[in-house]
């Protein structure tokens, strides 16, 4: 459940990056100076804040196995590897999925899954998931992450990113400029009032987005919910496991996978929680229409 604040984590970092590049290569001047005509400095916009998101997408495998210091399986481990790999090779034939890699980390109860691609995702499970649960609430956990690779949620979710990316850059700019030009009176180039406005507008704007994309994230678990009572055949086995994780003290997680964890967030914070809370999730389940199991 750790894999959406790592491309959003990750995706800021670039975004900031290669907002550094703009100014740098004198793109922000170039535009400044010409009056910032709207269409370039939107197609540049485009440019970074898509490429930020699709750069995070690419490199999510490599960064969730180095955050966290998972470490691939491929069965011959040991019986519970072999089981653990088995079973996510038999979910993802039933999802019409290539075979996840599959990988161990050590920690508190948690799962993730993550990559750019369907057919070539990694799924990794924390021993502390698979010393406190039952087998069939391991197999609903990797159903739901199963669910998650199957329903393509990393590539939505990195779309939705380069499309609040995209309004990120170009509305911080858009703002530095008024408020550089009209304010600030300058007339030549840009001024300090230019630089510091595009950081601050930045920022805020950042927080804005990732509301949006939490927003989103937090839809896409339940149907990542779902998608595991369809593959296990019944509700009951992700409930329980929902329950479980609800009764457990969350894992300590890296600060750039915290809100893919299990969390409670509250008021304002509920709002940058990725996921909704357990309660809900459950109920969820519970009320799912006759016939769909």
């Amino acid at each position: 459940m750790k894999r959406i604040v790592l491309l959003i984590a990750t995706n800021f970092a670039v975004m900031i990056l290669l907002s550094i590049v703009i100014s740098i290569l004198g793109i922000d001047r170039a535009l400044a100076q010409e009056g910032l005509q709207v269409v370039p400095l939107l197609i540049v916009a485009s440019i970074f804040g898509f490429g930020g998101a699709f750069i995070s997408l690419l490199i999510s495998k490599p960064m969730a196995k180095w955050t966290t210091g998972a470490k691939l399986i491929d069965g011959t481990e040991g019986s519970n590897q072999y089981w653990l790999v088995e079973t996510v090779r038999r979910l993802a034939e039933r999802a019409g999925i290539g075979m996840p890699d599959v990988a161990i980390y050590e920690g508190e109860p948690n799962a993730f899954a993550t990559g750019a691609f369907r057919n070539s995702a990694l799924i990794a499970v924390s021993t502390g998931l698979l010393e406190s649960m039952s087998r069939d609430e391991v197999e609903a956990v990797l159903g739901h992450e199963i669910g998650h690779v199957a329903n393509g949620d990393m590539v939505t979710l990195t779309l939705i990113q380069g499309v609040v990316n995209t309004f990120v850059i170009f509305l911080s700019r858009v703002i530095g400029y008024l408020v550089d030009r009209v304010l600030l009176k300058n007339e030549r180039g840009y001024g300090i009032g230019y630089l510091v406005t595009v950081i601050v507008s930045q920022i805020v704007l950042g927080i804005l987005a990732s509301i949006i994309v939490a927003w989103f994230s937090r839809r896409r678990e339940f149907r990542a919910d779902a998608a595991s009572a369809d593959l296990l055949g019944s509700p009951r086995p992700m409930m329980n496991a929902l329950a479980r994780l609800g009764g457990l003290q969350p894992g300590a997680l890296p600060s750039a996978f915290q809100s893919s964890g299990i969390n409670n967030a509250s008021g304002w914070m509920a709002l940058l929680s990725t996921h909704p809370p357990i309660e809900q999730r459950i109920a969820a389940l519970q009320t799912r229409p006759p016939g769909r199991v």
